[in-house]
């Protein structure tokens, strides 16, 4: 969601459903209760748990299918599953798959992969923190210059972890312990500066915002150290999805509970389902068939039909294809003028 999306608490033309901002504050409460199950297994358990848990959560496959996937599909059926949105952004749509077809295809004959891997973490490092710097943005009322040092510092300290926890095996002694250094240094800048942006935040409310999204990258840099990498990324993921999805609920609730307008909740009013757990239910179930089986199908597929076994055609190709999509949309679709907006409202 775009960084600009929440300057006042708004209602929606009918006013329905709301966003609430403490339920978005709440969603937080992840990084204590990581700190604590941390602190319990070098207590007591010593060190049992860091060393069950996975070196990356994409290892689990049952992480795959909560977090990232289902969100980013949640997206996908929010723009495409509305004719109105797919009219208005279908210039930019095309633009992008175009862009992106150009940018891999030919790009991958000269970059090399850990270029990509960079650039792509970065992005992606940049739409997670980005949302959630958005969403406290209007709680806050920082000023631009405020907002966009917190910005930066987040997600460049963010990204020198997310790099030390997925390239850590490419990497040697040395550069490990750069990337330690630089994360350390950049995450001391960003509590310094969260320290001297606080004047500007009027309300207790606003301030726990502030400090709750320095911590989200703080925490994760202090998982990173202490080699509890699943804890690493759980933080930032969780808090990201969880809140998206609150959006995207709030949002489909607000447009369709009078009136479906598409095949997904005309399907559901015939079966009677509750609005608020369709898209939760579609997405995750989705998510789970084609990371747990989409890959299979499709090599089984062209096999038997080509004689050419082709490899991670869906989570390489089609769900990477819908991340980047969704990266793109989401820095626009939710802005002040986007029709999105008619639909949506916040609440303390």
């Amino acid at each position: 969601m775009s960084a600009q999306i929440i300057t006042s608490l708004e209602t929606p033309e009918a006013r329905k459903l709301t966003v609430s901002f403490r339920v978005l504050l709440s969603l937080y409460a992840i990084i204590p209760l990581c700190f604590i199950i941390q602190l319990t297994d070098v207590l007591y358990l010593h060190g049992f748990l860091r060393e069950s848990l996975p070196t990356k959560p994409t290892h689990f496959l049952l992480f795959q299918i909560l977090f990232g996937t289902p969100h980013i599909l949640a997206s996908t059926f929010l723009l495409l599953g509305n004719r109105d949105y797919m009219e208005f952004y279908r210039r930019k749509l095309i633009a992008m798959t175009v862009a992106i077809a150009v940018f891999f295809g030919v790009g991958s004959l000269f970059i090399p992969y850990q270029a990509f891997y960079v650039l792509v973490a970065g992005w992606t490092v940049f739409h997670v923190l980005k949302q959630q710097q958005g969403v406290a943005r209007g709680v806050c009322r920082l000023p631009g210059w405020a907002f966009y040092l917190l910005l930066v510092l987040s997600v460049a300290a963010g990204l020198f972890v997310y790099i030390g926890i997925f390239l850590k095996n490419s990497l040697d002694a040395q550069q490990t312990e750069w990337i330690k250094q630089i994360a350390f240094g950049l995450s001391v800048g960003l509590v310094l500066s969260g320290l001297y942006c606080q004047r500007y935040v009027s309300s207790l409310f606003g301030l726990c915002f502030l400090w709750a999204n320095i911590l989200l990258v703080i925490s994760s840099f202090y998982f990173y150290v202490q080699q509890y990498f699943f804890f690493a990324i759980l933080v930032p993921r969780l808090v990201h999805d969880a809140t998206a999805y609150l959006f995207y609920v709030t949002h489909d609730y607000n447009k369709h509970h009078q009136q479906p307008q598409n095949f997904l909740y005309l399907s559901a009013a015939r079966f009677k389902l509750n609005i608020f757990i369709v898209l939760p239910i579609v997405t995750f179930a989705l998510a789970f068939v084609l990371q747990a089986y989409g890959d299979q199908a499709v090599s089984a597929l062209t096999e038997l039909f080509f004689g050419v076994e082709v490899r991670k055609v869906i989570t390489l190709g089609l769900l990477g294809y819908l991340a980047l999509m969704h990266y793109y949309t989401e820095s626009f679709t939710w802005k002040q003028d986007s029709p999105y907006r008619r639909f949506i409202g916040f609440s303390k």
